[in-house]
């Protein structure tokens, strides 16, 4: 009888052609992937990695000399402006012009050059005066950084920040001790608040407002009032439509203004205030109308203040005037016939600042 194989013999041939079959794969696998065709000439891979690993290392570099990463950005200094603006070519000369500052909102300037490193260390000087209540010393330091040379975003925070002290040391009642502009003074029997605005150079209606008196009349023998040492003056841009009133030397306040359409431009040169009115009858010198006071289109606004020419453009002209307007949209624009417009509440306030024969107003470009 013939007998089965046993189940050892079995298993040991088993394994050995497992061991034969593994080794033919393997054979075949390495030839298969040894003798691999390449990708076709000018097709590429599907990894980017493995196109600039493949490159040579010269062109690598050339590939990341023709596109450098993009530089990091440069702190801004403190005093930027926060609204966003786009930055022009460093070193770019900086432009003739003062910009506007406006009550409610500032307009947006392009960056000209570079930040002045002087006037941002003047800025920050003022800041700590101002946070630790020297506002006097603090103005000090802002106006004397207007006469530097600046970017017109550092010129107009300065001019923001002048204006916003002008509420603290002059609208308002109080008198700082070391302040040579306003101070305080004892009314003596027989004064008229008239005579003592005349004698510091000031429109009464100033005193009146900084020191809450209601009626001139009201004025009492050995009560101290605020005075204010004058006088007032203005500087007038055409190029940005903006008025600047200084208090002697020192910037006070700025205000947006209308001017002279083509044909009817506002003069440049020097003025002298000649008078100031409410609301006065007024004649269309184009059409012969006569406007009263009362007229619901009356166009002078709240004020009027009327400019006598001294030199310059402006010398022997006459009828030109600061006044208020029944158009604020026109604000901003060269839509006069050579008067500078304002918005009736600054009308009121310049109006209550300026004095005849002596505040100047100077036009400029």
């Amino acid at each position: 009888m013939a007998r089965l194989p046993s189940s050892t013999a079995r298993g040991g041939r088993t394994r050995s052609l497992i061991y034969i079959f593994a080794a033919v794969a393997i054979v075949v696998g390495v030839v298969v992937f040894v003798y691999r065709p390449g990708p076709p000439a000018g097709v590429e891979t599907g990894n980017p990695l493995d196109r600039n690993l493949n490159m040579p290392i010269e062109a690598n570099a050339a590939r990341l000399t023709a596109n450098p990463a993009p530089a990091q950005p440069q702190p801004q200094a403190r005093d930027t402006e926060p609204t966003p603006v786009a930055e022009a070519p460093r070193n770019a000369p900086e432009p003739n012009i003062e910009p506007a500052m406006v009550e409610t909102a500032m307009p947006v300037v392009p960056v000209q050059g570079t930040a002045s490193p002087k006037v941002s260390a003047m800025i920050l000087q003022a800041a700590d005066l101002s946070n630790t209540g020297r506002v006097v010393e603090a103005r000090g330091t802002l106006n004397e950084a207007l006469a530097l040379t600046m970017t017109p975003q550092q010129r107009a925070y300065i001019r923001n920040q002048l204006s916003r002290l002008s509420q603290e040391w002059l609208f308002t009642r109080g008198v700082f001790p070391e302040d040579k502009l306003c101070t305080a003074y004892k009314v003596q029997p027989g004064d008229l608040l008239t005579s003592i605005a005349a004698r510091h150079k000031v429109p009464y209606e100033l005193l009146m407002d900084i020191n809450g008196i209601k009626r001139p009349e009201l004025l009492k023998a050995g009560e101290t009032i605020k005075v204010v040492n004058g006088p007032f003056h203005v500087r007038i841009y055409r190029s940005t439509y903006t008025l600047d009133v200084y208090l002697q030397n020192t910037l006070v306040r700025s205000f947006n203004v209308g001017l002279g359409k083509p044909g009817h431009e506002t003069p440049t040169g020097l003025w002298v205030v000649k008078n100031r009115m409410i609301k006065p009858r007024w004649t269309d010198p184009d059409t012969g109308r006569v406007y009263e006071p009362t007229d619901p289109d009356y166009p002078l606004g709240s004020r009027w203040i009327g400019l006598e020419g001294k030199k310059g453009d402006a010398l022997g002209r006459d009828g030109f005037a600061i006044h208020g307007t029944n158009k604020p949209e026109e604000i901003g624009t060269n839509t006069s016939r050579g008067c500078i417009r304002l918005h009736n509440g600054d009308a009121v306030t310049v109006y209550n600042m300026l004095k005849e024969g002596l505040s100047q107003v100077e036009v400029i470009n």
